[in-house]
């Protein structure tokens, strides 16, 4: 799975050459808001109640050498990464965790994503022992051709979540979509 994107506040040249390049996240196998912004602290854990998610720790995810959105390994399929070049679950802006639906091993950590419903609540806890509470306000899934980069790393004036996996029908080994889901803070 390979990913690519990055937040606009320090990465203009990146998403310049997203724009010329395109986007993709491939390599997959077989509405509120009332939370305030809270300071920088990297996430440590990730509950998806609906989705059976409860992971530890939380992988750090950079930069590939290709300019892409590095993913977790096949090995770390069980695990949710946190993109390093954005914010911290809580701040001002767009914190993009990303997780596999399935590898060649079989199911992944976000198997059970298509149990996510609008309204539902992804929890966070950071290293500060704090846990930012968001509320899915959109799922979306979408041809990884027409990866959204903009709506998924733009800035944005409160905290928000970005949850990124892959969805639909393999075709020649891979899946052809990304499903994404957008959420709020709330507490």
């Amino acid at each position: 799975m390979k990913l690519h994107g990055g937040r606009r506040r320090t990465y203009g040249r990146l998403i310049a050459a997203l724009a010329a390049g395109g986007v993709l996240l491939t390599g997959c196998g077989g509405a509120g808001g009332g939370g305030g912004p809270l300071a920088a602290s990297e996430p440590v854990r990730v509950r998806i109640p609906s989705a059976g998610v409860d992971t530890s720790p939380v992988l750090r995810l950079g930069l590939a050498a290709d300019g892409s959105v590095q993913v977790p390994s096949v090995a770390d399929g069980d695990k949710i990464g946190w993109y390093t070049g954005g914010v911290t679950p809580g701040e001002t802006g767009p914190a993009v965790l990303i997780g596999h639906f399935d590898t060649a091993r079989g199911p992944a950590v976000l198997r059970d994503v298509s149990r996510v419903r609008t309204g539902d609540e992804i929890t966070v806890t950071r290293a500060d022992g704090a846990a930012a509470v968001f509320r899915v306000r959109e799922l979306e899934q979408v041809d990884k051709r027409h990866f959204p980069t903009d709506k998924v790393y733009g800035n944005t004036p409160r905290p928000e979540l970005r949850l990124i996996t892959c969805g639909g029908e393999i075709k020649d080994g891979h899946r052809p979509d990304n499903i994404i889901l957008y959420a709020d803070l709330v507490g």
